[in-house]
């Protein structure tokens, strides 16, 4: 069956993963999943990841990482832009994650980065998700 929002099928399954506390999950391989996977290992949400070809369909697989006292890592995952609803931002009015404390995900001219970075280089772009 064909998804209408693979980015939003992505993140939901990270979540689940997270709540059913499974050690890892696959995931459907494409350039910007990659990339919003590599900013959730860079930013600490997650263990690791690697690409794995998994009878002839390339999977990214995401490593999970635990608390010992909360859990996942990875309290809230939300995707801001939907096919029916894209959000952009500049990058004066760049909004923030629990004030400071979540990542944004943007998607801007110079690629896939957080808030905080595209803020930095002064470029907006359409606001891909949140995670805290």
């Amino acid at each position: 069956m064909s998804v209408s929002d693979p980015i939003a099928d992505m993140l939901t399954k990270i979540r689940n993963a997270g709540m059913a506390k499974h050690e890892k999950v696959d995931i459907p391989t494409s350039k910007l999943k990659l990339e919003i996977v590599k900013i959730l290992k860079i930013e600490g949400y997650i263990k690791n990841f690697k690409k794995v070809n998994q009878e002839g369909i390339n999977v990214i697989r995401v490593f999970m990482k635990y608390d010992e006292e909360t859990g996942p890592v990875i309290h809230g995952i939300e995707k801001i832009s939907k096919p029916g609803r894209r959000v952009y931002t500049g990058y004066k009015k760049m909004p923030r994650v629990y004030n400071g404390y979540g990542t944004l995900i943007v998607s801007t001219s110079i690629g896939v980065t957080t808030g905080r970075k595209a803020a930095e280089k002064k470029v907006g772009g359409e606001i891909i998700c949140t995670v805290w």
